[in-house]
């Protein structure tokens, strides 16, 4: 029976049931961290083998003493590893630091600094400046964006993507909408993949500005966990035959493949874009560290031991997901009082429940030990106007904490909403 054809009566037995399993939970004193989307020490174990594995050998391919300054574009052996799997020519792919969110927060700050290829003058000196963000989506794209006075403007995801009659109308009316941020496979953090027809409207789209970019945030190209292995469609390719050859800018990361802290990151575009790109990083910088990413190309040596090692990482990280799936739908199937869908790959699940009833289920979790990610942390500005969305990330904890976090979970969504349908009924 669902929530809304249970009698006023039913629903506060219901609402009691839940109070006491929550005053239950809450002598517990759990201790529990569901914040981030980190690997476990268990993952990271996975590449433990990487930092003794040069063992005085720190030359390329070509003779190069990678010890040394030089090479801006990254080491040759590890773009050919990685441009497949990013779908990105090798030739057009930088291979840099180890955080593809500095690449994005740079590639801001160069757009904003200098003249892009296609633009008529620096971002700096525009008006306003408005990027389209869909929902629910990354605080650290929205955080940029609100560091440097970028208006955000959300705009819903659909399960193919974002809603693209939405983007189509908005990119084509203003000439102030800059950008859009993509998550395109196993988003962050709802996992949806967009579909082929969402990539292709994204590359032909007409746009009001003619420096408009995709800022292709593909953070999870690798991360499968399960046997199904979904492909989106080359948005690269796609921009070109478009006739938009500089419209996207393409990032990825070795952060949740091998260190999170010792990864490499890449930026992938055009040919005009990566030399546009390159030209201002030059400012900033001599070279990437060389030797960490000699270290990668022994480790995984080539797709194939990037896929084998992916699939040891599956092994850890899918039975949480399923533990989380597991405790959701144990106290909350069939009740109206929250949705969610299992994710084949990526770091996160999306939890909806009652509209206005988010922030107080993190409240209840934070009181009975169980951190979460902020209410609104999914939407620009930190305000999402339904009160709705809950981002869930499983990774850290082992196997048997995540299970009882995720039960304790569910015991608060019961609780805040029930005590929500008894006030609306008030």
């Amino acid at each position: 029976m669902t929530a809304a054809e249970l009698t006023t009566e039913e629903i506060v037995v219901l609402r009691d049931a839940a109070r006491r399993d929550y005053d239950d939970l809450v002598a517990k004193k759990l201790s529990l961290d569901l914040t981030r989307g980190k690997p476990s020490s268990a993952q990271l174990d996975l590449s433990e083998p990487m930092l003794d594995i040069l063992q005085g050998d720190h030359t390329a391919a070509d003779g190069t003493d990678l010890r040394n300054y030089g090479g801006p574009a990254g080491l040759p052996e590890l773009r050919d590893i990685f441009g497949p799997l990013f779908q990105v020519p090798s030739a057009q792919l930088l291979a840099a630091g180890n955080s593809s969110l500095e690449l994005m927060h740079d590639t801001i700050v160069q757009a904003l600094l200098g003249v892009m290829p296609g633009a008529e003058r620096r971002w700096a000196d525009e008006e306003r400046l408005v990027f389209l963000c869909p929902v629910p989506g990354y605080d650290r794209h929205f955080s940029i964006c609100e560091r440097f006075g970028i208006e955000m403007v959300p705009v819903a995801m659909t399960p193919d993507g974002p809603d693209m009659d939405e983007v189509e109308r908005l990119v084509a009316a203003d000439p102030a909408v800059k950008g859009i941020w993509c998550v395109p496979k196993y988003s962050n953090p709802d996992g949806t993949v967009y579909s082929d027809e969402t990539v292709a409207r994204l590359a032909a789209m007409p746009t009001a500005a003619p420096d408009f970019r995709i800022f292709w945030d593909n953070a999870y190209a690798v991360h499968h966990l399960t046997e199904e292995r979904p492909e989106i469609a080359d948005i690269l390719t796609r921009c070109s035959e478009s006739g938009h050859p500089d419209r996207v800018f393409v990032f990825g990361s070795t952060s949740k493949v091998t260190m999170a802290g010792g990864g490499v990151a890449f930026f992938g575009s055009s040919p005009a874009n990566v030399a546009w790109f390159a030209a201002a990083s030059a400012k900033r910088t001599i070279g990437p560290d060389k030797l960490n990413q000699l270290r990668h190309v022994k480790f995984l040596k080539d797709g194939a031991g990037v896929e084998a090692h992916m699939r040891a990482h599956a092994e850890i990280v899918w039975p949480k997901f399923e533990a989380v799936d597991k405790a959701l739908t144990e106290q909350l199937e069939g009740s109206d009082l929250a949705s969610w869908a299992l994710p084949k790959g990526g770091y996160f699940v999306a939890l909806q429940v009652l509209p206005g009833t988010a922030s107080e289920v993190v409240r209840l979790a934070k009181e009975a030990g169980i951190a979460l990610t902020p209410a609104g942390a999914t939407h620009p500005y930190g305000k999402d106007p339904e009160d709705s969305w809950i981002r869930l990330a499983p990774t850290v904890p082992v196997l048997a904490d995540v299970a009882t976090a995720m039960a304790g979970v569910a015991t608060c969504v019961r609780l805040a909403g029930f005590d929500k349908l008894l006030a609306d009924r008030a």
